[in-house]
């Protein structure tokens, strides 16, 4: 059995383990800022605390998918 410096638990090398750390991280980060971005744009969008007339835009969204139904249906 040839020794190659896999002293660690997972069996990677010093060198692997820093490289796959560096992936992670790097990965981490994009999918935290898409995942920030998404959230701005559906605040934008439609913020989840209403204001002082409420979700009253959710009115508008019924009576659509009322019509809507009505047509499919």
């Amino acid at each position: 059995m040839a020794s190659d410096d896999r002293s660690s638990l997972s069996g990677l090398t010093e060198a692997e383990a820093q490289e796959f750390h560096s992936l992670f991280v790097t990965s981490f980060i994009v999918f935290t800022v898409i995942a920030i971005i998404a959230h701005i744009l559906v605040w934008m969008w439609r913020p989840w605390i209403p204001g002082a007339k409420g979700y009253a835009l959710l009115d508008g969204a019924m009576s659509a998918a009322h019509s809507a139904l009505s047509l499919i249906g």
